[in-house]
Formats: C-alpha cells, sequence, structure tokens
C-alpha cells in the first residue's frame, strides 16, 4: 500500500510557534480583512471543513524558535495570517474544485475569526509553559530529600543488626541477625575453612560464635552466639519474587574492614545463576539477583536491603577482573534463605532435589538445527547419570557422538520450560526430595510423558 506524507514547504517552515498575546488579533482586524478577501472564493466551501483547517494550521504552526529570534510583533500577524492562507490554498483546492458552485456562500470572516482563534489557543498556552517548566526543580529537590531521608532511616534501623565477621588466619566478611536467637546469616565461603568466628556488632561489642550449618551449592551459611547485645532486632525478609529491575537496594557491610559501610544501587538483572563452589561440578543457583550497588571484598554475606529495610538477597560476588567493583555484584535470592537457613539451622544441611541429567544452558537457532529439533524452546538433555532418578524413569541422553536424539523437556507438573534456567528454578524453589513429577517432552519430534520420583543431590 503507497504511503502519504506532506512536508510544510519553506515559507511555513520560517513560522514557529509563538506566545501570541490577543492584542495581536484585536490589532490585525486589516490583515484578517486581506485575508478574507485572498480567500473570499473558497472559503465559501470551509464550514462543514472547520475542524481539519484547524488542525492543518496548528500542525503548521508547530515548529519552535529560539527567543532570541523571535520577529516582530507585525511580522508575527502578517506571517500568521499569511499561513491561514496559503494553507487553506494549499489543502483545500481538491475539495474546491469538486464543489457545485450553486451552494450558498458563508461567512468568511466569521471563518477566519475561528482558525486564527484555534491557532491562536496553543500558541496562548505555550507563553504560560515557562513557569509551569520550572515545576520539575523543587519537585526535584523534593524527591532526593525524600531518598536521602529514607537511607538514613533504613541505615539506622539496618545497621545495628550487620555484623562483622573475623575468621582468625582465615579472613573475615559480613552477616545479618536473623532471628533473635542468635542465628547469624552469612556466606558458605566466608566461614570456609576457619576453627573460630568472632562478631563484631555495630556498637563495637563483641563474641565468640560457632558454626551451625553451611551449604556449599547456595553459598549460605549460619552462626550462632550466645547471646546478643541489648536493642539489636534481626533484619526482616521480603516477600519472596518481590524484585524488580530498576529498584533501589542498598548494601551494608564491611568492605577492606571498614565496618558499617553503606553503599546504594539498583537492581540491575533478575533470574541470573551462581555456579555452585563445589570442585568439578556444574551445580548452580537460580533467580540470582544482579545489582549496581558497589560490593566489594569484605560485603560477602551481608544483607541486600530494598528501602523498607527488609532483606532481598544476600551478597555474595561480584563479577570482576582486578578484585574489586565493576559494576556488576551478585546476590543470592531471599528465596533462598526462606528456604534453606531453616534446615542449615535444624540439621546443619541442606537436601537439594535431584534428577540426574545433564543439560543445555540454552539452544541457538543452529544449535537446534544442527540437532534436529523442531523448537528451541526447552531443557535439551545431554546426559543421564547411571542409576539417576532420571535413569530409571527413562529420559533419554543425546547420542555423545553427535549430540543428537536427547529428550527436550518442555514442561514439569504444569509449569512450562523455556530454557534450563526455568527447570533449575521450579527444581530448587518448588520441588523437594521424593516428590513426584510428571515431565513432558518431545522425543524425536514427538511428545512423551516421564513419571519421575525426586531424589537427593549427591
Amino acid at each position: 500500500m503507497p504511503s502519504h506524507t506532506s512536508s510544510p514547504s519553506p515559507r511555513h517552515l520560517a513560522l514557529h510557534s509563538h506566545a501570541v498575546p490577543d492584542a495581536l488579533y484585536r490589532s490585525s482586524e486589516p490583515l484578517i480583512t486581506g485575508a478574507v478577501k485572498l480567500m473570499s472564493k473558497s472559503l465559501r466551501t470551509l464550514t462543514p471543513l472547520l475542524p481539519l483547517l484547524a488542525a492543518v494550521v496548528l500542525a503548521g504552526c508547530g515548529f519552535a524558535q529560539p527567543r532570541d529570534t523571535e520577529p516582530p510583533v507585525a511580522s508575527r500577524d502578517a506571517a500568521l495570517v499569511q499561513q491561514v492562507a496559503a494553507t487553506v490554498e494549499a489543502r483545500l483546492a481538491p475539495q474546491l474544485a469538486a464543489r457545485p458552485a450553486s451552494q450558498a456562500p458563508v461567512d468568511t470572516n466569521a471563518i477566519v475569526a475561528q482558525v486564527l482563534q484555534k491557532v491562536a489557543a496553543p500558541t496562548q498556552e505555550a507563553a504560560q509553559a515557562p513557569a509551569s517548566a520550572a515545576a520539575p526543580e523543587p519537585l526535584a529537590a523534593a524527591a532526593a530529600g525524600d531518598l536521602q531521608n529514607t537511607l538514613i532511616q533504613v541505615y539506622q534501623r539496618s545497621n545495628p543488626a550487620v555484623v562483622y565477621i573475623i575468621v582468625p588466619s582465615v579472613g573475615s566478611g559480613s552477616g545479618f541477625v536473623y532471628d533473635d536467637q542468635g542465628h547469624i546469616v552469612t556466606n558458605n565461603h566466608v566461614v570456609d575453612g576457619g576453627r573460630g568466628y568472632e562478631i563484631v556488632f555495630a556498637d563495637g561489642e563483641r563474641r565468640q560464635a560457632t558454626l551451625e550449618g553451611r551449604d556449599v551449592d547456595s553459598d549460605l551459611a549460619v552462626l550462632t552466639v550466645d547471646d546478643m547485645p541489648a536493642g539489636v532486632q534481626p533484619l526482616p525478609l521480603a516477600k519472596a519474587g518481590s524484585l524488580q529491575v530498576g529498584q533501589f537496594v542498598v548494601a551494608i557491610g564491611n568492605p577492606f574492614g571498614e565496618q558499617g559501610s553503606m553503599s546504594l544501587g539498583i537492581v540491575s538483572g533478575l533470574d541470573r545463576s551462581l555456579r555452585s563452589r563445589r570442585s568439578a561440578n556444574s551445580y548452580s543457583l537460580p533467580e540470582v539477583i544482579q545489582t549496581d550497588a558497589p560490593i566489594n571484598p569484605g560485603n560477602s554475606g551481608g544483607p541486600l536491603l530494598n528501602l523498607q529495610g527488609e532483606v532481598v538477597g544476600v551478597n555474595s560476588a561480584i563479577a570482576t577482573t582486578t578484585g574489586t567493583n565493576s559494576g556488576v555484584g551478585f546476590s543470592i535470592p531471599v528465596a533462598a534463605v526462606r528456604r534453606i537457613i531453616p534446615s542449615l539451622i535444624s540439621r546443619g544441611s541442606y537436601d537439594y532435589p535431584y534428577l540426574g541429567i545433564s543439560f543445555a544452558d540454552e539452544l541457538s537457532l543452529s544449535e537446534q538445527e544442527t540437532l534436529g529439533l523442531s523448537q528451541t524452546q526447552g531443557a535439551y538433555v545431554l546426559d543421564v547419570a547411571a542409576g539417576s532418578p532420571a535413569d530409571r524413569a527413562g529420559v533419554v541422553a543425546a547420542d555423545p557422538a553427535t549430540g543428537r536424539g536427547g529428550d527436550l523437556i518442555v514442561q514439569i507438573d504444569d509449569q512450562p520450560i523455556v530454557d534450563f534456567s526455568d527447570l533449575n528454578s521450579y527444581l530448587v524453589f518448588n520441588t523437594t526430595v521424593g516428590q513426584q513429577l510428571t515431565i513432558k517432552a518431545l522425543r524425536q519430534g514427538r511428545p512423551v510423558t516421564i513419571n519421575l520420583t525426586l531424589g537427593s543431590r549427591p
């Protein structure tokens, strides 16, 4: 279908939108009369087309001109009326030519006056724009003040519950008070290799702590102190899944041993993954938070908080080539804290559900073609561990020589699976050891249903 565009003539481009006062119109009667005479033959047909005419003229006046080149009022008078005349004749010539000559004439003075009044209305509003445009400045100042006060309040409420953890002969890190029983959440890599743990509270009081439990795959650990300083309250946990990209977050911890440091940033990304620190394995924690809040050595184990002072994550790692923050930090999601920490307190460890399958992270279009798959959506089975739950259930792995022939899992229970990240999130945060799953997959392009009972991750 052909498209039609219109461009203003060079004369129209020279006409700009100005804040034209009412006096301009009251003093321009001779000019209006001249325009009426100029258009006397064509304006007789314009009454039904007046809305269109006004829109056309308004569009023609939509060019901005710097104030320091604004023409004199008389020039604007003439230019505005000339614009009306030229626009009418140029844009409505086809309608005028097709109109029967027998139709009754119209009041041309009234038409021109109405058109110019419609043109004047937006320009009069534009004259008031500078006054209203200044409004955002105090609003921005008020917003900045509100954010500053919020940050101060978050720090004052939260910092007493953030602790400095010293692991003699190993290093140091951060943590936070989880409950009123003296349990302190931190990273597993902070306590790893330690034989003793010293806790320094915000007021300077110190306590010896014992290791209650640890989990290498989530990089979470729990320490316990016998008692806490007066007035220390545990930090509240945010609702899982409540974060959005762009949301403000703050990190409180002890970077480079600088106790009680707070940094501000945003949630830069969600649904990242964090590889387990186990040697020679491919387990990963899903739904990890990416943030640009500065996280440096010593921040590990400290809380990532929303502006309500709730824990949304536990700071764990940074992507860096220098060892210091590069604007890409990672925080263990509060969903993992809610699910894993109670087990670390009660049992000292956490049992993950286990399929016994190695998957491709994602499938590109070229891989889809190479593997002979009908779609890229799904979790592609590369390998199945012998004797695993997946092996017993009959899940088919890809041919090691060609990479072809593996099952493509597209649904678990009622949860659609777009890629391995989806499958891993569902498995870690929505299933338990011993739970029965109904898996739907594509095998050689044909749908199959697999019933499987989850085991415990070795």
